[in-house]
């Protein structure tokens, strides 16, 4: 880097003229100090002069990119001033002072409506404590327990296997049982919460279901939870609606609606796909319905008015989400329909490209393992050759099939759906596999091997963001084409594979070059723990606590419907 004086007598000029040392063609990330002066960057042929343009720097650290040929243009620093996506991460329930040094968590001494979420996936077995503020309506995570599927303990014999997960642990209903009620109790002797006088409600859900061949299969799984709830000591009334107000508990009763309007299945103002049991169409349709709950609930905390008509995706290690439908406001009817379905791969599709760097287990080694699950916002360059990380993005987008299910299937991406029903329902079913039920996921790890022999871990990271961000793109795409997501839409993201990394980020740029809104950053928000959220909201909307001044039913810049759900009562 050489300095030149200005004729004017004003600072120096800093230029990047070290052609020789950047031959290779490759991207080297350098960090350097530029002090009250500006910041010449061209490119440099040989020995060629320098040609660029002059961008004023004050007082600050200068990131960037220097090749054998750099071309740079006026907007080369927009991307650092560009807005951030809305990401919503899970905020402690505040406290009350009481004297010096003595804070009291607010759901001592206020009026909480305390959730459990008991969800068992197929990387992680959760349980995740919500607090929802009855006064305000805003929710917080109180606690949260988590741990390793793959860690659950061996069936032992005389014990049924009646599943597996992704990577192929061997589930049966008494191991599931156990690994629920340890991690409940363990959850809230954290919180030092009692599970049956500090608990009012608990939802339990899986993503489990890839190698599952039926509806049966799938009810021993929902049944090992239920009773692995019950013998950690939770009521059975504190798993299932109450019949009326006089059956709720003496906190809840003042903020409860359950004598005006009666609760028919809408959650978050949204009914289920008609003629389903949540089983028929696709097999993890309570895990699209409580994160598209869940979205809505954390989109409370941006500007983002998520409210119907909206398209909700969970990139868990398996996909799931809803698109819903726009409501008229002289409808009788207040509730949208659901007019799409999410399902196939998700997050095990980088899990991987993951695996094939030796780094992490050989068959149950995830992402989560090397790179964590939290975003990554304001860097101001990606890591590595962007030519490179495109080549590399585009070969993993190749085995990546993202389309509407066709009629004849009955798996897509290993999990059991109905497409033909689907279609004669008028639902569009958006899925998303590697090859045909996974049969490409090697290639994947061949893929991941040779970036990390080669290149780098930072550029293996990079890829794996980028084709994430595509992945989430491309269903976005598949939803446009099907004239499903209208100018008042909005669009949400939650799991791993969404909102970790750099990919909220991308996920936005995309969005923003397709112009499908005005104001792109009102229209998109990112949200951690959309299922434990949404569980806190079906809890809600089953005990009718719902919060007219803070809506979350009805539709974007409405009203909440309320009203209309009492008028529709009488």
């Amino acid at each position: 880097m050489a300095g030149a004086s200005r004729e004017d007598g004003g600072p120096d000029l800093f230029l990047v003229a070290e052609p020789e040392k950047y031959r290779k063609n490759t991207d080297i990330c350098h960090h350097f100090p530029v002090e009250s002066a500006l910041c010449v960057i061209g490119h440099a042929m040989g020995n060629s002069p320098f040609h660029g343009r002059f961008f004023g720097v004050t007082k600050r650290k200068l990131y960037g990119f220097v090749t054998k040929s750099v071309i740079m243009c006026a907007s080369f620093f927009t991307r650092f001033t560009s807005k951030k996506p809305h990401i919503v991460e899970s905020p402690p329930p505040p406290s009350i002072a009481h004297g010096p040094g003595l804070q009291i968590p607010e759901y001592k001494n206020k009026p909480y409506f305390i959730v459990a979420s008991v969800e068992m996936g197929n990387t992680t077995t959760k349980c995740i404590l919500t607090g929802v503020s009855l006064e305000t309506g805003m929710s917080y995570v109180i606690n949260k327990t988590v741990s390793m599927s793959r860690d659950i303990r061996k069936p032992r014999p005389g014990e049924t296997i009646f599943g597996e997960t992704l990577d192929g642990t061997k589930l049966t209903r008494e191991a599931v049982t156990e690994l629920v009620r340890d991690t409940l109790l363990k959850c809230h002797e954290e919180a030092h919460l009692d599970v049956q006088t500090d608990l009012d409600f608990v939802v339990r859900s899986t993503g489990v279901v890839a190698e599952m061949e039926s509806p049966d299969q799938i009810g021993d799984f929902v049944i090992a939870l239920a009773n692995g709830c019950l013998i950690a000591g939770v009521p059975p009334r504190k798993m299932t609606p109450p019949m009326s107000k006089a059956n709720q508990s003496e906190k809840l009763q003042p903020f409860s609606f359950a004598d005006k309007v009666v609760f028919i299945g809408a959650v978050a103002g949204v009914i289920p796909p008609v003629g389903s049991t949540g089983v028929e169409m696709v097999a993890n349709e309570m895990e699209g319905e409580l994160a598209m709950a869940g979205i809505k609930e954390g989109a409370k905390w941006t500007s983002v008015d998520f409210r119907n008509p909206c398209v909700s995706i969970d990139f868990g290690t398996t996909l799931d989400g809803r698109i819903t439908s726009d409501v008229s406001p002289d409808n009788p009817n207040p509730f949208a329909k659901t007019v799409g379905n999410f399902c196939g791969l998700a997050g095990a599709i980088p899990d991987a490209i993951v695996r094939g760097t030796g780094l992490v287990q050989e068959r149950t080694g995830t992402a989560l393992d090397i790179f964590g699950e939290h975003s990554v916002t304001g860097v101001l360059f990606s890591v590595g050759n962007r030519k490179l990380i495109a080549d590399y993005v585009d070969r993993c987008h190749k085995h990546i099939d993202i389309r509407i299910v066709p009629s004849e299937r009955n798996r897509f991406g290993r999990v059991p759906v109905n497409a033909d029903l689907a279609k004669r329902s008028g639902i569009a079913m958006i899925g998303c596999d590697c090859g045909t039920n996974s049969s490409e996921l090697d290639e994947l790890l061949a893929i991941g091997n040779e970036i990390y022999k080669d290149h780098s871990l930072a550029t293996l990271n990079e890829v794996v963001d980028r084709v994430c961000a595509g992945m989430a793109l491309r269903l976005v795409d598949v939803a446009v084409e099907n004239n499903l997501v209208p100018h008042n839409a909005s669009i949400g993201f939650t799991g791993r594979a969404a909102i970790s990394g750099r990919k909220p980020d991308y996920i936005l740029e995309g969005i923003i070059e397709r112009n499908l809104f005005d104001n792109p950053r009102e229209h998109v928000v990112f949200v951690d723990d959309g299922l434990a959220r949404g569980a806190a909201l079906m809890g809600r909307c089953m005990n009718s606590l719902g919060k007219p001044k803070n809506p979350i039913g009805g539709v974007r810049g409405g009203p909440c419907i309320m009203s209309r759900r009492i008028k529709i009562g009488k």
